[in-house]
């Protein structure tokens, strides 16, 4: 697995592409460790990173996001336990580590040497890193899904529904205390289908709810309220923010103020 990773980007040059695509196939080891430990009956995929599995979004992503949905048999550290064994069978150089927080849990996975023999760093001992954050006081009312998903491995997902998923993104770009460039290019990719697709409203209302205090936003205004909050940003810092991620490095263009009032 770890000569299958190398192969991999042998021949990518751009140093941001190489890291992207190593990334993203020990995302997708991680994922399938997770599938065979029979995770996805207690978490659903969420996220950037649930986008470009299930959905192919053009863009990379860092982190593995989920919701807890079901808290029988959540059992996160035997599942990183089995996900270290396989990693580390693979011939990876693995260690994880493991925080539990009120109400998200998080993990690192770090992969030492991978960096160093794929030419992107000098140190042998520097680390790519993947987190795994899991919600385990998600707000209620999202819509569930499975899937079968062909990336590097084969594996069965269990993830949020489009229009759930969207509520997330919704939920992030009305209440992240910093502007990120990679939620202002989902919203476009959202936006960009026919028909455009919406966040669904009962659970966009009840993070908001948990968030920001009960009705202080009303999810049925959500574009409004991003019209406004669209008016305050660097647009030329969003493009800045999502550009090292892109599939296709010119479409940090889209982000105009233009196309993001257009598509709302």
């Amino acid at each position: 697995m770890k000569d299958e990773a190398l192969a991999l980007v042998e021949d990518v040059e751009n140093p941001l592409a190489k890291l992207n695509r190593l990334r993203e196939y020990l995302q997708a080891l991680v994922l399938r460790s997770l599938h065979e430990v029979e995770a996805f009956s207690s978490i659903a995929f969420v996220g950037g990173t649930a986008l470009r599995f299930l959905e192919n979004l053009p863009r990379f992503s860092e982190d593995l996001d989920f919701s807890l949905v079901q808290r029988d048999d959540y059992k996160p550290e035997r599942w990183l336990k089995k996900a270290k064994r396989d990693l580390q069978f693979a011939g990876l150089d693995c260690s994880i580590t493991w925080k539990q927080k009120k109400t998200v849990n998080l993990a690192w996975v770090r992969i030492a040497g991978l960096l160093k023999d794929a030419g992107l760093s000098a140190h042998k001992n520097q680390n790519l890193s993947i987190k795994l954050e899991i919600d385990i006081m998600p707000p209620k009312g999202a819509d569930l899904k499975r899937t079968m998903v062909t990336r590097f491995v084969t594996m069965a997902l269990c993830h949020y529904t489009l229009e759930s998923m969207m509520a997330g993104k919704v939920h992030a770009l009305l209440t992240r205390p910093y502007p990120k460039g990679r939620d202002w290019y989902d919203l476009i990719w959202y936006r960009s289908h026919r028909p455009p697709l919406t966040p669904k409203q009962k659970l966009l209302q009840n993070a908001l709810d948990q968030t920001l205090g009960k009705g202080n936003l009303k999810a049925a205004h959500w574009r409004k309220l991003l019209k406004e909050k669209l008016g305050s940003l660097k647009i030329e810092q969003l493009a800045k923010d999502v550009y090292p991620f892109l599939e296709r490095s010119e479409e940090r263009h889209l982000l105009t103020r233009e196309n993001l009032e257009m598509v709302l």
